[in-house]
């Protein structure tokens, strides 16, 4: 009997194996799926001008809301690992930025940093979202940083995971290197550069079916052109400190310590623009928090968010006094 079921196992095994190397896209539609169900999440569309916008969104509609931008080369999929342990406590949305993920892209449209903003505002527009809580990694949190300080009445409290934005942040070797050469790992020209993509991106690289890395890799590959033009638009964003000196937006700043993508000396910049701020750097973890340590980023922000509830809290009563 035991025999038996070992020769079972060994064939599903084999069989899953064969669907993930055979039928890449799909093996990873469904992986995909499984994900965002075990999480809470399911898809959905928003139409902005001249974009479509698909997000992901978990939780109840009653629950306050806590919008997450993934960065440069990133998706929506980015917060799914981490939405597991935040569904139960916020409405959820994990939107895809035109000219990334399954949201549309078009050539000649503009994608600076502010362009991004004015596209977050519609797309919450779009929801009916009056005041949320947001956060960001790397260029989504320059976006939400930025849109915080455009809108501030509008955002409740900022998560920062590993945010560009600040001369602090992007004066790594990795972004110093590509302003000379042109050359950055997050910009793929063969299927090969996605090994490199990851190891440059994490410390601790996460596990990925082949078929999911497959997609990816190809997905960025195609996306070559366009996102070169958006990089040199990334980096040539006017930065924060610029701009901006002080920025009343409770914020969460989090950053790992092995961050090849962003100087993590960037933390102390964002301390600096803001200056209600709990600082969160992360031992063994480089430029992707919330993949790499899901759970212990989400246990992180849900105490960041107990204590902003305290301090409001304490604010109405002696407001009431």
């Amino acid at each position: 009997m035991m025999s038996a079921l070992i020769v079972i196992a060994a064939c599903l095994l084999l069989a899953l194996l064969l669907f993930d190397r055979l039928l890449p896209d799909q093996a990873a539609r469904l992986a995909l799926k499984l994900e965002r169900r075990r999480s809470g999440l399911s898809l959905a569309e928003a139409a902005v001008p001249g974009f479509s916008m698909p997000y992901l969104q978990g939780g109840r509609e009653q629950q306050e809301t806590l919008v997450l931008v993934h960065g440069f080369g990133g998706d929506k999929d980015n917060f799914t690992r981490v939405a597991r342990f935040l569904t139960p406590h916020y409405r959820v949305i994990c939107p895809d930025l035109p000219g990334f993920g399954d949201a549309s892209r078009d050539p000649a449209a503009s994608y600076t940093m502010a362009d991004q903003v004015l596209h977050l505002r519609a797309f919450l527009d779009q929801l009916g979202l009056e005041k949320v809580h947001m956060g960001g990694n790397s260029m989504g949190g320059f976006i939400t940083a930025q849109f915080s300080a455009t809108f501030p009445e509008r955002v409740a409290s900022l998560w920062l995971l590993d945010a560009a934005g600040t001369a602090a942040a992007q004066g790594s070797a990795i972004l110093q290197r590509y302003l000379q050469t042109g050359e950055m790992p997050l910009l793929l020209r063969s299927e090969q550069d996605f090994t490199k993509l990851i190891r440059t991106t994490t410390h601790r690289p996460p596990f990925l079916p082949w078929s999911m890395r497959t997609t990816l890799a190809r997905r960025a590959v195609r996306d070559y052109p366009l996102h070169s033009r958006i990089m040199q638009q990334l980096t040539a964003s006017p930065l924060l400190e610029t701009r901006y000196s002080t920025l009343e937006t409770p914020c969460l700043i989090v950053w790992g310590q092995q961050d090849q993508i962003l100087d993590p000396a960037g933390a102390y910049s964002f301390q600096a623009l803001f200056p209600d701020n709990q600082l969160q750097m992360m031992a063994g973890i480089g430029h992707l928090p919330m993949v790499e340590a899901p759970k212990r980023s989400a246990i992180d922000y849900l105490a960041f968010r107990t204590a902003l509830a305290g301090q409001v809290s304490e604010a109405v009563a002696l407001g009431e006094n």
